[in-house]
């Protein structure tokens, strides 16, 4: 079969900071495919579409007919990270790896089949949240001695640095928000395995728990850095209701109570991150998310 990326991958790969290399990936991808497969002794049944924005998936089975997913990333990705959260969370609120043997050969990882269709965006929103709060609260565990992951303080320093540089439309909320980082990484609270990039569509269906996430860019340190990034989920209600700055002031503060943690924690890291990402969109031409993100953050 053909082994097309799907156009969202394309163009997001197009704005990642190394996107001559991650364009020679694109170019080998077919064959990169093919011989995973082989390798793993599965038949391909399907690429999955829309797809994720930094890998292909495609849905496989064994010889027996079992079924299972074979995720394909590029190494700017570091996939390697993302297999040993896996393994660390062992199936525990995580999608479970099913064979690592030919992992550092090419990279890709051979997962148990969930239900890439339906995830907790499909449920009403407060429902989806009490199920990514419960996720979330398995995820979160020691991340072990001599870990390779990199911490919070190292991931946003580089991402503070893009802000120390943004475009004068965006120069009042990069100040709050770099403030806001100084004082959060001067006092850090916790040393946890965190997800990394969490939020409903990365939590899906699956056949041995209900829900289980997938997708992590996994890094170390504090539940209120991980929790973030759910606060603006489904962005575009948020900022389409009446509720304006008082209903994301609300939202924080009943997911910090939900998970106990601490609500200027988190407030001060979502601020961060819907900066550091509307300046992101900004760069890559995404105005409207740009828009989106930066209206929510100045809501903080």
């Amino acid at each position: 079969m053909a082994f097309e990326p799907p156009q969202r991958l394309v163009r997001a790969l197009g704005e990642t900071p190394e996107p001559a290399q991650d364009a020679d990936w694109l170019g080998q991808l077919p064959e990169l495919a093919e011989t995973a497969l082989t390798r793993r002794e599965v038949r391909a049944q399907r690429v999955q579409a829309p797809g994720g924005r930094s890998s292909l998936l495609v849905l496989v089975r064994y010889a027996d007919g079992t079924p299972a997913a074979l995720k394909l990333a590029p190494p700017s990705a570091r996939p390697d990270l993302e297999l040993a959260a896996l393994a660390h969370w062992g199936g525990f609120g995580a999608v479970r790896v099913l064979d690592t043997r030919h992992h550092e050969e090419d990279g890709a990882l051979l997962l148990e089949r969930l239900h890439p269709e339906v995830s907790l965006r499909s449920l009403p929103e407060a429902k989806a949240l009490l199920e990514a709060c419960g996720t979330l609260r398995r995820l979160w565990v020691a991340p072990g001695s001599g870990h390779g992951w990199e911490t919070v303080a190292e991931r946003t320093k580089a991402q503070a640095g893009a802000l120390r540089t943004a475009p004068a439309e965006v120069a009042a909320l990069a100040g709050a928000a770099l403030e806001a980082r100084e004082e959060l990484t001067a006092a850090p609270e916790e040393e946890l395995l965190l997800h990394g990039n969490f939020r409903q569509g990365k939590v899906l269906a699956g056949e041995r728990a209900p829900w289980l996430t997938v997708g992590p860019d996994p890094l170390v340190g504090e539940r209120a850095y991980d929790l973030a990034r759910l606060v603006r989920d489904r962005l575009e209600d948020q900022v389409a209701s009446s509720a304006g700055a008082a209903g994301a002031r609300r939202r924080v503060n009943k997911l910090a109570d939900s998970l106990e943690v601490d609500r200027d924690r988190l407030r001060g890291w979502t601020l961060f991150r819907a900066v550091e990402s509307g300046n992101r969109a900004l760069a890559a031409g995404r105005r409207r998310d740009a828009e989106l993100l930066l209206e929510f953050a100045a809501w903080l």
